[in-house]
């Protein structure tokens, strides 16, 4: 069971997405009248399925994958080899004029709307699932504070560059006033490369150079410094132990009964043992400290006995249109992110071991249906927006790789050969298993190395 909860979550995962992406393809090649002959989940022998009008829909036995057959290609063929197989019917017989419906015969621009449109149903997916749980109810963790130093590994680039704990970050890189997740970004992606670091030492600003050094297990920068986990109330249940303890939003937890609260683990744990005791609570509001009491009362949960009634992170429900205007900006910062993280591979700033594969999907996808609909259903925006960016790249045989063949078509005003897009697309189909392959590896060392 443990092998095969993951799979299933995964195929689930993979399933719907592989369904959207190949859903924007058939429609987009119905639009521009090109005849779909076939529409498939998964690839290899068919399993089951039915046929409505001239496509038969299909579900195939290998379910990684997925393909719309147009007119003229082979199952699992992409629309390079479409136009390559017209190619021979039309050389074959010069006099008989390509079938109107073929992809190959339509307007270059048409077909640079069916190779789009799959991608596309990725990226309007990823909108449309943030959205909806913007609507439904999104939690948002409170704006954390400045980033304080609190402690520094022994021999770690930030150690050897001359900060010390109590220095607070004001800049990093170009990052005016980062917070801790911003800290975090910049050192990942900027690993054996200086990186800028400007600090508030008690009253004096002070500048600094670090070289984060490449994490061997995770393929990122690692500055070596540490920073208190900056806790506060998001949310206060109505009618809760904290309400009637005058507990708000956005009150900084500093200590449960004279004990550091630097964790959420701390103030749970603290809650559980009273067992119905006032809890006395340090917290911080504006510039105020305070001191006040909770008595926690019981739950029916097992592994949460007794409660005050707070949450770390705020419920936010928005209608439609300010939902859509989030979910843009939410899937706008990951592509950000995702073309970071590519472009500091490339400058051997961050190693490919970052990379993750079908296994650690598999992995990703298993842990967040176990936390409930909402992280699962987040997983799946963000690794949709992943997908329709990776199939966007460049590679031959990949969505990216036929648009810039056309595109290059476009400038030269020909078709390219026949001989030259079969070698492409061979080189392509090489590439594209050699990448597969080494995130699998990855996938592998990353569980063997975390025990």
């Amino acid at each position: 069971m443990g092998f095969l909860q993951p799979v299933f979550w995964v195929v689930i995962l993979l399933g719907i997405m592989i369904l959207i992406h190949e859903l924007g393809h058939f429609w987009a090649a119905l639009a521009v009248r090109v005849k779909v002959e076939t529409f498939s989940i998964g690839f290899g022998p068919r399993l089951f399925g039915f046929k409505r009008g001239e496509t038969d829909f299909r579900v195939s036995a290998i379910p990684f994958g997925g393909y719309v057959r147009m007119l003229g290609e082979q199952p699992g063929q992409s629309v390079v080899l479409q136009a390559s197989e017209l190619d021979r019917q039309r050389d074959s017989s010069e006099d008989a004029p390509p079938d109107p419906r073929a992809f190959y015969a339509k307007p270059r621009w048409q077909r640079a709307i069916v190779i789009l449109a799959g991608p596309l149903m990725n990226v309007l997916l990823a909108i449309a699932i943030v959205a909806g749980l913007y609507m439904y109810a999104f939690p948002k963790e409170i704006e954390s504070a400045d980033p304080v130093i609190t402690s520094l590994m022994r021999g770690s680039a930030a150690a050897q560059a001359g900060l010390e704990p109590g220095d607070k970050i004001v800049q990093i890189g170009d990052k005016r006033d980062p917070n801790w997740q911003d800290v975090v970004t910049v050192e990942s992606l900027n690993a054996n490369r200086p990186v800028p670091v400007v600090v508030d030492r008690r009253g004096q600003t002070l500048s600094y150079s670090i070289i984060p050094k490449m994490d061997p297990k995770e393929g990122v920068g690692v500055a070596g410094w540490n920073g208190e986990e900056d806790l506060r109330v998001g949310q206060v249940l109505k009618g809760s132990p904290a309400e009637a303890a005058g507990l708000r939003p956005g009150d900084l937890l500093l200590s449960v009964n004279d004990k550091p609260i630097v964790s959420p683990v701390v103030l749970q744990q603290a809650v559980i043992h009273s067992a119905g005791s006032p809890v006395q609570i340090k917290l911080m509001r504006g510039n105020q400290i305070q001191t006040v009491s909770a008595i926690p009362t019981p739950t029916k949960d097992p592994n949460l006995p007794w409660h005050i009634g707070i949450a770390f992170t705020q419920f936010v429900r928005l209608p439609l249109v300010p939902a859509l205007q989030e979910s843009l900006k939410f899937n706008a910062q990951n592509a950000t992110m995702i073309f970071k993280v590519l472009g500091s591979i490339l400058q051997h700033r961050v190693s490919p071991k970052a990379l993750s594969g079908p296994i650690g999907i598999a992995q990703m996808s298993s842990e967040a249906a176990q936390e409930g609909p909402f992280s699962f259903l987040l997983l799946m925006a963000v690794v949709s927006l992943n997908l329709a960016i990776f199939n966007l790249l460049p590679i031959p045989i990949l969505d990216g790789g036929t648009l810039l063949l056309l595109i290059i078509e476009m400038l030269l005003q020909r078709e390219v050969s026949l001989q030259v897009k079969e070698t492409v697309l061979k080189l392509g189909f090489v590439f594209l298993m050699v990448i597969v392959v080494f995130v699998i590896y990855n996938d592998i060392s990353r569980i063997v190395s975390h025990g």
